[in-house]
C-alpha cells in the first residue's frame, strides 16, 4: 500500500520582520493543517526556526500557533519528524515529550513505500566545510550547552539569535566550488544503493537525477514556500500559495 509522506525544511521562524513573519506562520500553520489531512507522516528537514535554544523549564515565546499545530497533528495519529538543522540545534525534550515528534541529530535511512530514502538536513557534508564541522561539535557540545543554559534566557535567547544571524552569514557568503557540494554528497549515497537523497540547508530547490537515483534539495521558505510529496512511488515539489 502506497502512503503519502509530506517534507519541508528551512522555514526559519524568527528571521525576518514581524509582519513578513506573520504571514510565514499563517501559512506554515495552513500547510500543517493541509498535512493533518493528506499525510501519512511529515518531515521537517531542518531549521523550522532561525534559533531554537530550550531550557530545562523554559523555551523561548512565538510562533505558538506552529507548535499547536503540530501537536494536533501527533494527536491526529500523523508521525511528525523533526531533523535538528544548524539554527535550530539546542533542543532538549519539548519537541519529543509535549508534541510527540521524532527528533533526529544525524541523517538517517529509510524505507518509504519501498524505496530508499537517505534524510537529513546537510550541513557538515560538505567535503570542503572543515570551519563549520568545528563549530558544529562546539555547538552541540552537550557539556557547552549545559553551561550556557545556565545564562538568564533573555540573554541567552539573544545570543543564540546573533548567532544564526553569524552562521547564516557565513553559509551564505561561503564559496562551496562550482558544485552543489550536498550534489556530490548525495551522489556517494546514490552509488552506495539509496533511490533518493534529501537535503535542505543550502536553500537551493533542485531535484536531480543521478544514475538511478534522485537528489532532491527542498529549498526554502524564505523566497518562495514549497513542500516534497512523496506518493504512489512519485516524488514531486509543490508550491505552497
Amino acid at each position: 500500500m502506497n502512503e503519502t509522506y509530506l517534507f519541508i525544511s528551512d522555514i526559519h521562524l524568527g528571521l525576518q520582520s514581524p509582519s513578513i513573519e506573520k504571514e510565514k506562520e499563517r501559512l506554515l500553520v495552513k500547510f500543517l493543517n493541509f498535512a493533518q489531512e493528506n499525510g501519512k507522516e511529515l518531515y521537517i528537514v531542518g531549521d523550522l526556526f532561525d534559533y531554537w535554544f530550550e531550557y530545562k523549564r523554559v523555551y523561548q515565546k512565538g510562533f505558538f500557533r506552529t507548535l499547536t499545530a503540530l501537536q494536533d497533528l501527533t494527536e491526529k495519529g500523523i508521525k511528525v519528524h523533526y531533523f535538528i538543522g544548524n539554527h535550530d540545534f539546542m533542543h532538549r525534550n519539548f519537541f519529543k515529550d509535549e508534541i510527540g515528534a521524532v527528533m533526529y541529530e544525524d541523517p538517517i535511512d529509510i524505507k518509504l513505500n519501498g524505496k530508499r530514502f537517505f534524510i537529513g538536513h546537510g550541513d557538515g557534508l560538505v567535503k570542503n566545510d572543515i570551519g563549520y564541522n568545528i563549530l558544529k561539535k562546539i555547538l552541540r557540545n552537550k557539556a557547552l550547552q549545559k553551561i550556557y543554559s545556565w545564562v538568564h534566557p533573555d540573554i541567552g535567547v539573544a545570543i543564540a539569535s546573533n548567532t544564526s544571524k553569524t552562521s547564516r552569514d557565513y553559509t551564505s557568503k561561503k564559496d562551496y566550488g562550482e558544485e552543489d557540494g550536498l550534489f556530490e554528497a548525495a551522489k556517494s549515497k546514490i552509488d552506495d544503493g539509496f533511490d533518493y537523497v534529501l537535503f535542505g540547508h543550502l536553500h537551493k530547490k533542485c531535484f536531480l537525477k543521478y544514475k538511478n537515483g534522485y537528489y532532491i534539495n527542498l529549498g526554502s521558505w524564505l523566497d518562495a514556500p514549497c513542500y516534497g510529496i512523496y506518493t504512489g512511488g512519485k516524488f514531486e515539489i509543490v508550491d505552497w500559495k
